[in-house]
């Protein structure tokens, strides 16, 4: 196969950090809040406006409260789990590596007691019917090691005892975020976004406020980032622009274009637009390539935004897990080499394959642009392991 002749504008298909917005330039921070106190009535307002306008372009309801945070999308579970988990028990949902991370602090660091684990393999989904809404339930919206995401909120319980805590740091700014079914919700700028990395969302329901108020972990230590109470009463501040640490300014100012930029393109339903055609695209090319197949069987259950294949041609699939992962290690190199796609491997414990960030900053046009390199890189990849092994 002769290598194509048109590449990508953007060759960024990272799942995390995600390809900046389209059109972003450096220019994008110079009104930074730079070498002043984030405390500054100017500078927090800045962090407050962001918290607002996601607040304002997510839908999210005026009586939750919504918070930076230190730490990514991990500091913000983090700090939910370790501040509010505990007083009743545990359903923890499975099915990609971040999950699992989440499952192993909740046994082997806080060591709760009535912790049930429904898990399954990647590509799959445990059966969400078995979930017991009396307990709390932590769960991952979007897995994007596994490429499978929950098909919508529908399985939650209305009337449930329990609090959910939802890890949607691939999902919002993709799907509809059914904000009366979600209690704890978090995420952080460099997926969906585009931003910079470090800083997470925390979004608390008021069925979760009550909880933090009302509950405090027995024996439990919490490091200061964690505290979202002192002295009995919630750390508002939090929730208000005044950040448990320093902030990164420039970060700040880069979610703040991110912003914009959603807001000019048309909002959240224009994100989701985008998506859409960019899985669409994947979905038309995987449907008429014989080599390849998406990870997830079940099609209401595929992520939109970290889509994950697994190559199924027989000459590969007959390689062992090593070899595997040193063809697609190859192939993925072909492309770097090319500069026609960057960062495609499968997660590092996901089961060998490729994986494509297309979120709403990627463009439908340069994702149909990737696509034939990826048919070359594979061809070529074949044609030299076939002659290595002759």
């Amino acid at each position: 196969m002769e290598k194509p002749t048109q590449k990508p504008a953007n060759p960024n298909f990272s799942s995390g950090p995600c390809a900046k917005r389209p059109g972003w330039t450096p220019d994008a921070l110079k009104g930074a809040f730079l070498g002043r106190s984030h405390r500054h009535k100017d500078g927090a307002a800045r962090i407050k406006s962001i918290i607002e306008e996601q607040r304002a372009l997510l839908g999210i309801p005026a009586d939750y409260k919504v918070g930076v945070v230190p730490g990514s999308d991990t500091g913000a579970i983090e700090m939910a789990m370790w501040g509010m988990m505990g007083e009743r028990g545990v359903d923890v949902l499975v099915w990609e590596q971040f999950g699992l991370e989440w499952h192993t602090d909740i046994t082997t660091e806080l060591k709760l007691p009535n912790v049930r684990t429904f898990k399954a393999g990647y590509g799959e989904l445990p059966d969400l019917a078995q979930v017991d809404f009396n307990n709390d339930v932590i769960f991952t919206w979007n897995g994007t090691t596994s490429g499978v995401r929950v098909p919508n909120g529908d399985w939650i319980k209305g009337d449930r005892a329990g609090l959910t805590f939802c890890d949607a740091t691939s999902a919002v700014f993709a799907y509809d975020m059914p904000w009366d079914k979600l209690d704890v919700t978090t995420w952080s700028w460099q997926k969906a976004l585009g931003g910079e990395a470090a800083h997470g969302m925390i979004v608390l329901s008021p069925r979760a406020i009550e909880r933090l108020k009302n509950y405090t972990p027995a024996g439990r230590p919490l490091p200061k980032l964690f505290r979202m109470m002192k002295k009995g009463a919630v750390l508002d501040e939090v929730f208000e622009g005044l950040t448990i640490n320093t902030p990164s300014m420039l970060c700040i100012e880069d979610c703040a274009d991110a912003l914009r930029w959603v807001k000019s393109i048309g909002g959240s339903a224009a994100t989701l637009k985008r998506t859409q055609a960019n899985f669409d695209a994947i979905g038309a090319w995987v449907a008429k390539t014989p080599w390849i197949e998406f990870l997830a069987p079940v099609a209401e259950t595929r992520s939109m935004t970290s889509v994950c294949l697994k190559i199924t041609d027989p000459v590969v699939a007959a390689l062992d897990d090593e070899a595997q992962q040193a063809f697609i290690k190859t192939l993925c190199k072909k492309l770097e080499t090319e500069q026609a796609a960057y960062d495609c491997a499968s997660y590092r414990s996901a089961p060998p394959g490729l994986r494509f960030w297309v979120g709403a900053t990627v463009e439908t046009a340069d994702v149909k642009a990737m696509l034939p390199w990826v048919e070359w890189a594979f061809e070529a990849t074949k044609v030299e392991t076939q002659k290595k092994a002759a």
